[in-house]
């Protein structure tokens, strides 16, 4: 994809101010020289390029919208463009960041200590210290308020016991931020560090989805965790919750990236690919509305994002607007890379194109951090007034 120059239907770069473009050619530049080079090799392999963690982490990109401790204090739609660039490149990649800022740095930053902030959150953010975060469970993924680990109370620790599953970054993270249930039936949110007795990580092998990615199981077995350790800003589920909301934004972008990657690639493809009479295939009427549909939703997709990150940066954006645009972007991505996959034909199904790739990818990210139909039960919820989870 060498030249690449973006996706841009409807003049949408006219509403990004200059440090938002700035931010996205960054991360554009780094995505074509590090990580379009090696994506397909890594993926094939199943290894996460973790040789590039160092980079990100001097780009800024590590809670590049947080404030302080040497973050980078992006606006959110700086951050938002970021990550689209990133999952153009790829999906694991973007999640592996989205993981560090949205899922460890922003709990320890919005609820952490100031000696827990102190210590963390330089770390992570020049990505010296790699991050996980644990809430899922084998039995628990939509419902993560049944989950069965428990936090008890002994002396000046806390002991663990329960196991988390689908979890990025898992085996080669630092420290893991993990969710349980203490005594009096509260979730709580403890800093659990590599090396912690009773604290063992595994790998799940066998993905055909996010290949370039590592996902973990974590287990406690009676895991001793110093009471300092807890973070001591939020009781209950709206603590996790409100970590997933910032990374779903990200998503929400992210997704675009991919479906812009794969518009691309099938575009281009039909340009040059002669069929009939000896012409491209672009001159065929239905290849037409195959891209006249990609391009068209990914205008829209592109909106609802900025006008997103335009509210969440006036402190006006709610949980429910950013279902929306997780469940929107992730879904006319996957159905875009479904059609670009079919304008390739048997082209479509190799790695020397972007596409397959991208479309299995996409298969997880449509379902995790809030699969697409509990997003819409949640848009549900927003119009009627009625909760429907139950």
């Amino acid at each position: 994809m060498a030249g690449y120059g973006g996706v841009d239907y409807i003049d949408f770069d006219s509403q990004l101010n200059d440090e938002e473009r700035l931010v996205r050619q960054t991360a554009r530049q780094f995505v074509e020289n590090e990580i379009i080079p090696i994506i397909e090799k890594h993926s094939r392999e199943g290894v996460f390029p973790k040789h590039l963690v160092p980079q990100l982490g001097e780009l800024g990109f590590f809670g590049a919208n947080l404030h302080g401790y040497g973050c980078a204090g992006m606006s959110n739609v700086a951050y938002g463009l970021m990550t689209q660039e990133l999952e153009r490149g790829d999906s694991g990649l973007r999640s592996f960041v989205s993981v560090q800022g949205a899922l460890v740095m922003y709990p320890i930053y919005t609820f952490g200590s100031d000696a827990q902030k102190n210590k963390w959150l330089p770390l992570l953010q020049q990505g010296k210290a790699i991050g996980c975060f644990g809430l899922t469970e084998p039995q628990f993924g939509s419902n993560p308020g049944g989950m069965l680990t428990r936090a008890v109370k002994q002396g000046q620790n806390y002991i663990l016991n329960g196991e988390k599953m689908w979890i990025t970054s898992g085996s080669i993270a630092d420290l893991a931020v993990v969710w349980a249930k203490t005594e009096d039936d509260k979730i709580r949110g403890f800093l659990v560090e590599k090396g912690a007795p009773g604290f063992k990580t595994w790998d799940v092998h066998g993905k055909w989805s996010l290949r370039a990615s590592v996902t973990s199981g974590l287990a406690f077995l009676d895991c001793q965790i110093p009471e300092e350790n807890l973070l001591p800003g939020v009781v209950g589920l709206k603590g996790p919750l409100s970590c997933l909301n910032q990374a779903r934004y990200g998503i929400g972008w992210g997704a675009l990236g991919a479906a812009m990657a794969c518009y691309d690639t099938a575009l281009g493809y039909a340009k040059t690919r002669k069929q009939f009479a000896n012409k491209p295939i672009a001159s065929h009427q239905l290849v037409q509305e195959k891209l006249a549909w990609m391009i068209t939703e990914i205008v829209k997709g592109q909106l609802l994002a900025l006008h997103v990150g335009r509210l969440k940066d006036n402190g006006r954006v709610d949980p429910a607007h950013i279902s929306m645009l997780k469940m929107n972007n992730v879904a006319i991505a996957l159905e875009t890379a479904r059609k670009a996959r079919d304008i390739l034909g048997a082209n479509g199904i190799v790695d020397d194109y972007c596409i397959m790739r991208h479309m299995n990818n996409l298969e997880s990210v449509y379902t995790y951090e809030g699969t697409n139909d509990i997003h819409k039960l949640v848009i549900g919820e927003r119009i009627t007034g009625i909760a429907a989870f139950v």
